[in-house]
């Protein structure tokens, strides 16, 4: 019988979904808070054809946030815009199972997430703070491109099974992990090539706790 211990999480355009925005991301509606989308749009077109060069991205698109006040931010991105059935779901599944955030979007809104959900850990790029704004400095931990490996990590150090672990995602930087975990849920996919390295497809997540028991009873 397949065992179950974990159901990691992507964030954007999984748990969370900013619409209008590139990706339904979090990056992109910090950045639409903060009054600088249309410089941070333009990196997004620079960078996002050379997975080589993240850090840099990461680097000048943080930078785009020197001196904004964090609560101004804050207060317009948050409360974050669940899924359809995200609650409900989590409120099902917690208490049964460890379940986290493994995101390359921002800790601003998967530390919101986290404690809002009662999930048990989060893991996203961080934004560095002092005195109530964004300092401009950051620390990715979640390379977009290198997922599989933050993944490794995680499973590293929370002692968890791949073969034992859900991932839940929606894009093509999430396909890596999907093919290392023992049940690989897409929702809301937003590629072809993303449904096809899933298990399982989801458009809400009302029935996501009845579909981890189905696997579990398999």
């Amino acid at each position: 019988m397949p065992r179950l211990d974990a159901i990691v999480f992507d964030l954007d355009g999984t748990l969370v979904r900013y619409r209008g925005v590139e990706f339904e991301s979090s990056w992109g509606a910090v950045a639409e808070a903060a009054g600088v989308s249309d410089r941070s749009r333009a990196l997004l077109r620079e960078y996002l054809p050379r997975p080589d060069a993240y850090a840099e991205w990461v680097a000048k698109d943080v930078a785009l946030l020197t001196g904004v006040a964090v609560a101004d931010v804050a207060e317009a991105v948050l409360p974050a815009p669940y899924a359809d059935g995200v609650r409900t779901a989590i409120g099902a599944l917690r208490g049964r199972l460890r379940l986290g955030i493994l995101s390359s979007g921002v800790d601003l809104v998967a530390d919101w997430v986290r404690d809002d959900l009662g999930l048990d850990f989060a893991v996203a790029n961080r934004l560095a703070i002092a005195d109530g704004r964004f300092t401009g400095a950051g620390e990715t931990l979640v390379d977009l491109w290198q997922k599989g490996e933050a993944m490794r990590r995680l499973a590293e150090a929370y002692e968890l099974d791949l073969s034992a672990v859900c991932f839940v995602g929606d894009h093509l930087n999430d396909i890596p992990v999907m093919e290392m975990v023992g049940l690989a849920v897409a929702a809301n996919p937003k590629d072809e090539r993303v449904r096809a390295a899933a298990d399982h497809v989801i458009t809400r997540f009302d029935g996501f706790p009845e579909l981890i028991a189905r696997y579990e009873r398999s």
